[in-house]
This record gives C-alpha cells, structure tokens and sequence, in this order.
C-alpha cells in the first residue's frame, strides 16, 4: 500500500473516531506518520494498488514484561463464505435467539452474514472460557491474530489480559471472553453502529445464558453499543449495571500497551472486581 493510501486511510479511520471523542490520542508512530505523508502528499505519485495485506501489529518497547506467549486453544474452523443481505448492511433486521443454546449460537455466527464485516474474515472469533463462568469480560472485536485463530485475544492485548487476569488469583480458563462483533473490522478499526447492531442479539443471548456474576467492559466501543454509554475516561472504575449484572467499565489492553502508566487505573478496577467476587487479595 503507497504512503498516499496509508494516509487516507488512517485519516478516514480518525474521522469515524471524531465523531464519538473529539480527543483522539495518537501514537508517536502515527504522528511522524502523518507529517511525512503530508509533505509528500502532493507530489508523490500513485502507484497501482497491490493486494491488501494485514498489518502485523508490536507491541511497545516499555511492554516487555508482557508474556511473549501464552497458552491457546486450537484454532477453530474457518467460517462459512459470506453473502451479506444488501439490507443488513443498514438496518439489523430481528432475530428471535430465546431458544437458542451456545453451541447453536456459535454454529449461527460462524454462517452469519447479518453485516459486510463477514466479506473480510478468516474465522469469527465467538469466545473463549467457561459457559459458567462468575466473570466475563467483553472486548470490541477480533483483530487478525483473532481472526486467524477464531479465538478473542490471543495477540498482544490478550496476553495482557492473560496477565491480568492471573494477577487476580482466577485462571484465563475459568472466565468467558467474548466481543461485541464476531468479525474482525477492516485495518482493526471501530465497529460501525450498524455492525455492533448486527451482531449484538448474538452477545446479548451469551450473557443470558452464562448468566455471570460481574461484567467487564474493555474500552469504549462496549461501554457505547452494550450500555449506552460514552465517556470510558469518566466512567472508568464506577459500577454500571446491564439488565441487573454489576458492570465495571475499564480501560482495554490495547490501550495499556501504549499508556502503560493507565495500568493502575485498571489494577484499582480489578481489585473492586476481586472484592465484589470475595477473592482475597
């Protein structure tokens, strides 16, 4: 991809996220970025496009002490080709999920094409954990380790979570992971409302049937499109409700990854966590 498209796009990308927060916190890379390809923008020509590639997401210099692997889940089973509904792709039309178990609901998703984001993907990444589970955190979508393994974090951001998830005291595999859209957004971007609304009865029916004790939203693409709200920032740390389940919003582990000072922010919500669930610390 020429300099001239990488610019677009990521000014595109930054446009969809001004909308939601005129604050928009951009990385060292990305501001040396812009200013090159804004100087150059006007005489640099334009090759022919090659095929898209994904991009390979690093993580940080100051992240070492993030896990280099972790333990994983076999990868799951490509998803079925998709044929998006030309309606879908506006409006999510009703879907009546009431009678439907977890492994039904995964055999849906993985066929779904109730949104375009089903054009782009390897595998959708339903989630991972136990079905029983006190604990469930929710993320905003696959990125392309998720979407080559169709399991929710498994990069960078989920090794982190991985990490925090021990220091806790419970073990990855005793909580349910899960995301607000199955299908891994172009270039890792935001969902879009109408992809959140597509996907978000499929969410919805998980956590009525993991029935958990406490919720934790990551970042603000859950906070917005599960509970209505906006503001991760302010509502970090204070106890929110969805349909009578504790909620305690916080920061997503991408964003520590590039902030790594929030991370106390995010220790000071996980101990109130531990406290809710009588884990002694």
């Amino acid at each position: 991809m020429s300099s001239i498209t990488m610019f677009d796009a990521l000014l595109d990308v930054l446009e969809r996220r001004r909308r939601d927060d005129p604050y928009i916190e951009l990385s060292p890379e990305n501001q040396t970025f812009l200013a090159q390809a804004a100087l150059h923008a006007s005489t640099a020509p334009t090759p022919a496009a090659p095929a898209p590639a994904a991009p390979t997401p690093t993580a940080p210099d100051n992240c070492e002490q993030i896990p280099k692997s972790v333990p994983q889940s076999p990868g799951r089973e490509p998803s079925a080709a998709c044929e998006p509904n030309a309606a879908a792709l506006t409006t999510a039309d009703p879907i009546d999920l009431s009678n439907t178990s977890l492994v039904e609901l995964e055999t849906m998703v993985s066929a779904c094409t109730r949104c375009g984001l089903c054009k782009g993907r390897n595998r959708t990444a339903f989630a991972d954990g136990n079905t029983g589970a006190d604990l469930m955190f929710i993320g905003e979508g696959p990125g392309a380790d998720e979407d080559r393994e169709g399991i929710p974090f498994v990069g960078a951001a989920g090794q982190l979570l991985t990490k925090i998830i021990g220091a806790m005291k419970i073990r990855r595999e005793d909580v349910y992971i899960a995301n607000i859209v199955k299908c891994r957004p172009p270039r890792n971007r935001n969902p879009e409302p109408d992809e959140a609304a597509a996907c978000l009865p499929y969410l919805e029916r998980q956590i009525e049937l993991v029935a958990p004790k406490v919720i934790v939203t990551l970042g603000a693409v859950p906070l917005r499109f599960l509970l209505d709200q906006k503001g991760i920032r302010r509502l970090r740390g204070n106890w929110l409700e969805y349909k009578g389940i504790p909620v305690m919003p916080t920061f997503h582990p991408s964003y520590l990854l590039r902030v790594p000072d929030a991370k106390r922010d995010v220790w000071n919500d996980m101990q109130q966590i531990m406290a809710r669930l009588g884990i002694q610390k």
